[in-house]
């Protein structure tokens, strides 16, 4: 066991929508009973894709004492997974990414896609 970054998941803030599961490429994270939930701490490396994803901020990083990554473990879980993928687009305009670069982006409390076109009217208003 290390001390390193590790997926948490704040159990009231989750509404079991799922949008964490398929960014995790290690498939460290699941649902179980409608909720989002760390499976095996082996297969999180702690990088945070699944961060932004989240429509409601349950998911955050926290440093604490976990087992050590397994990439060899999660490399085999990526290879039987297959290739997955989510398109996003952007909340304001619906533009998808094939036509605008987008940007994660927290917006009244919550993660969302927003495009290069849109950003400069959600900072400045």
């Amino acid at each position: 066991m290390t001390v390193r970054k590790m997926v948490k998941i704040d159990e009231e803030l989750c509404n079991g929508c799922g949008a964490c599961v398929i960014p995790c490429a290690e498939g460290a994270i699941e649902l179980v009973d409608g909720k989002a939930r760390v499976k095996d701490e082996t297969l999180c490396d702690g990088a945070g894709f699944c961060l932004p994803i989240c429509p409601t901020g349950a998911l955050s990083l926290e440093e604490r004492e976990a087992p050590d990554f397994d990439e060899a473990k999660a490399e085999a879980l990526m290879e039987e997974r297959g290739e997955t993928y989510i398109a996003q687009r952007c909340f304001r305009c619906d533009t998808g990414e094939a036509s605008a670069p987008l940007m994660p982006v927290r917006h009244k409390g919550q993660s969302l896609w927003v495009c290069t076109r849109c950003l400069p009217a959600l900072i400045h208003g």
